[in-house]
């Protein structure tokens, strides 16, 4: 019988034997549940870094050999990132953060803007996607806010249709929000966002940890996610559709004009954290072979597909011990679904505690060696129509492939004791 991912179960401790943090004196004790905030690292990106630092940290592109190296080893990591979201190398963009990211895509965009243009965003986002896009409203733009439905936390596609309209230029959304967890359907909302010859830009940060999207298959004309969340340095990734990414205007040196996607992207990319990035892929080929045997395919989107299969099942696993417990807690409140199934949310869970504030709640779980925080996460908007205090926040769960059941366990017991 031929295995499938179905049949094939993640081997948690070969993947958290590929992350030094778990063997660290610092911080081997403690179970991390801030992810969402920043992923650790594996040894593959480690040491890319490392040998990048030692051998060739010089200018890259010339023709000496350790800037040869260092140049081909960028060309690489940017090359393996744009088969695993199913892109072409000219149409990502290697940025300091995805904050960065999508302000400097706002700023391209903003030439094409003309008074009375309308631009969607939601109060479900992060900020890093909604405020690049309202300050647009210096060049003319008309705001139009997508609010999530206070009772179910979801954004409705049908109060979209209701704002949307020929005069609709941008409308901006998340594809996972990082304080409910839901995951938001964006082929669909790109289908209607183009038959208004919008366009429709994608914040992937909280899902791209959980599965490395396919952007073709969303349909997306720009997404951004944070590649510090998804196992390595601290930069941002993003995606742009190449007819589009040519005709916008320069953000970069006079002399780069015309190539693209270098007008995207001021200053150039960190050259060794850039290098580093194919210890990702290395991870995930790893990853790969270790559960499903050598492959001859080239075809690097299967693999990632694959891949993200395995851990979309694992995380779900884990994710739904602890929702399952919460949801029996009368002094705990989750904001979104109870239950992750078909991935319909990302093991991202936001807490508040009916009787404790969330500081004195993420204190007690700090004390007991759980690696956590209280805050509101950079989506206020969310948290103010929710009408929680952002001075508080929210205490946020997040989880990875490489946490494990006993950890969960552990926070349970933590919770139980306060």
């Amino acid at each position: 019988m031929k295995l499938g991912v179905e049949n094939i179960k993640l081997d948690i401790d070969f993947v958290r034997s590929q992350f030094p943090a778990f063997d660290n004196p610092l911080s081997r004790d403690w179970a991390f549940f801030e992810n969402a905030g920043g992923s650790y690292v594996p040894k593959q990106v480690i040491n890319k870094l490392n040998q990048f630092m030692i051998a060739t940290k010089v200018q890259p592109y010339a023709d000496y050999p350790m800037s040869k190296s260092a140049g081909d080893n960028m060309d690489i990591s940017t090359k393996f990132f744009a088969e695993m979201i199913n892109a072409k190398e000219n149409e990502i963009i290697i940025g300091g953060s995805t904050s960065i990211n999508l302000y400097v895509l706002s700023k391209a965009l903003e030439y094409f803007i003309e008074p009375g243009d309308e631009i969607i965003v939601t109060n479900q986002d992060h900020e890093a996607n909604i405020s690049p896009w309202r300050r647009l409203t210096n060049s003319g733009a008309i705001i139009k806010e997508w609010s999530f439905n206070k009772d179910n936390y979801e954004l409705d596609i049908l109060d979209l249709k209701k704002i949307i309209s020929k005069k609709t230029k941008i409308v901006a959304v998340t594809h996972c929000s990082n304080i409910i967890g839901s995951i938001n359907n964006l082929k669909e909302i790109a289908d209607l966002v183009h038959s208004v010859k919008g366009l429709l830009i994608g914040d992937g940060v909280s899902f791209a940890p959980h599965g490395f999207p396919d952007v073709k298959e969303l349909g997306v004309d720009f997404y951004s996610f944070s590649l510090y969340k998804t196992y390595g340095p601290h930069l941002g990734l993003l995606y742009g559709k190449e007819d589009i990414l040519k005709i916008l205007p320069n953000q970069n040196h006079e002399f780069l004009d015309g190539k693209y996607p270098y007008t995207l992207n001021p200053g150039g990319p960190n050259h060794e954290e850039l290098a580093s990035l194919s210890g990702i892929f290395d991870y995930f080929n790893l990853i790969f072979k270790h559960h499903f045997g050598y492959s001859n395919s080239n075809n690097i989107r299967k693999k990632i597909q694959r891949v993200n299969s395995l851990i979309s099942s694992y995380e779900e696993y884990i994710a739904n011990i602890f929702l399952e417990y919460v949801s029996n807690k009368d002094d705990l409140k989750i904001l979104g679904k109870n239950n992750i199934k078909n991935k319909n949310r990302a093991p991202t869970i936001s807490l508040i505690h009916r009787n404790k504030s969330s500081k004195e709640f993420s204190n007690h779980l700090i004390k007991n060696k759980i690696a956590t925080r209280n805050d509101n996460f950079y989506a206020w908007r969310c948290l103010k129509n929710l009408g929680i205090d952002n001075n508080d926040g929210v205490v946020r769960i997040s989880m990875l492939h490489y946490n494990t059941k006993e950890e969960v366990l552990n926070l349970i017991d933590a919770i139980d004791s306060f």
